[in-house]
């Protein structure tokens, strides 16, 4: 099968190499863009040219020389826009202003107390209107918004089926873009995550990795030579719905024994011990005092995410399993039981190399990693495949 493109198509893909490389590798000269691309020193230049007439690339001035004239230094304007990234839970609805480098300007954060479509669209438009009013002076402005959502998702950005929330076939993107007129970008908040933490986190470098998000459910991210798997039909990643108990607790699902039951904040509503409290900001404060029926349930738990942890890596042996979530935040109580079980349970071979990490961006992975997919829409990542 041939495949043809007109040179409008092929200089776009050459500009979208050229400005990633910049981005990621800056401060070069243009010589050097040349030498990584491997695009010759004419088509760099002129593609260079364009990118400085868009404002996404600066000259800073010169660098060193290797003996001729000193070549002058490029550098990515991670200033010359801003996107907004949503995160969509059962309790809260947090939100992100980030610049196209991912560093954070502005947060948000608000409760939800309602589920229902109409409730939580409003609650999305005052989150998103609110950062975007926040935004500082730029070339490009707000370029777009991207939300990660506790469900499965569709190429149309339609969430199709959200259990924790009872949402089924709601084209939130279609209702987000009318609203704002704006690129929205909509995916399952693990693999908004995992972007998060490939791109700004613990991830940078990592070709295969899997990004574990532990909240109020359980979702994977799964990064494969660098990019995100979905699967045949784009749902993959629903790893909180795999069965560790075959005669387990029911779930909103429909499934029995499903980990997030067992590994998740989940896990609180079912605990026989009384507890102190019922959330993570709570419990790790009791932990910290040690409250023996809190340290017991977070061991318990760490024992969970191990057995689920160990079916994922003998399933895809990662070379790096990153952890995120609100759940993140009793890593002291839960780490040691985890590990644990993981060594115990892993084939040899899986674990040799195995990185297991908590995620650097901490619970901000998903909503990084949100904004990320909307600027990586907006720089024009163009992706050719037969």
């Amino acid at each position: 099968m041939k495949i043809t493109g007109d040179q409008m198509l092929v200089k776009k893909i050459n500009k979208s190499i050229v400005l990633d490389t910049i981005r990621r590798h800056a401060p070069l000269s243009r010589a050097r863009v040349s030498e990584v691309t491997g695009l010759n020193k004419a088509t760099v230049s002129n593609l260079v040219a364009d990118l400085i007439n868009d404002e996404l690339v600066q000259e800073i001035g010169p660098g060193e020389s290797s003996g001729g004239r000193k070549p002058l230094m490029l550098l990515f304007r991670g200033t010359a826009g801003y996107a907004v990234g949503l995160e969509l839970s059962v309790t809260h609805l947090k939100g992100v202003l980030t610049d196209l480098e991912g560093h954070i300007i502005t947060e948000y954060a608000v409760q939800l107390e309602q589920h229902d479509v109409s409730s939580v669209f409003e609650q999305l438009k005052l989150a998103a209107d609110y950062l975007i009013q926040t935004a500082p002076l730029s070339p490009h402005g707000v370029i777009g918004i991207g939300i990660g959502v506790p469900g499965m998702v569709d190429e149309e950005g339609t969430v199709l089926y959200a259990p924790n929330l009872q949402w089924e076939k709601v084209p939130l993107r279609a209702m987000l873009e009318k609203a704002f007129q704006l690129p929205v970008t909509i995916d399952n908040e693990a693999n908004a995550g995992a972007h998060g933490e490939l791109n700004f986190g613990a991830g940078i470098g990592v070709r295969h990795l899997i990004y574990i998000s532990a909240g109020i459910g359980i979702g994977s991210g799964i990064m494969v030579d660098g990019e995100l798997y979905k699967g045949a039909w784009g749902y993959a990643g629903e790893t909180g719905h795999m069965s560790i108990e075959s005669e387990g607790r029911p779930c909103s699902c429909g499934n029995r024994g499903c980990w997030e039951l067992y590994a998740s904040e989940r896990a609180y509503e079912h605990y026989q011990v009384h507890l102190p409290a019922h959330t993570t900001k709570e419990l790790i404060e009791y932990a910290a005092q040690g409250h023996e029926a809190v340290l017991t349930l977070y061991e318990g738990i760490g024992r969970k995410l191990g057995i689920g942890i160990t079916n994922i890596v003998n399933s895809f042996n990662p070379e790096r399993i990153i952890i995120g979530g609100g759940l993140s935040k009793a890593r002291p109580w839960i780490e040691t039981a985890l590990r644990q079980v993981v060594e115990e349970r892993t084939l040899p071979y899986h674990r040799r190399s195995l990185q297991i990490e908590w995620a650097a961006l901490g619970s901000r992975s998903t909503r990084v990693g949100a904004a990320y997919s909307a600027i990586s829409q907006f720089l024009g990542r163009i992706r050719v495949s037969v």
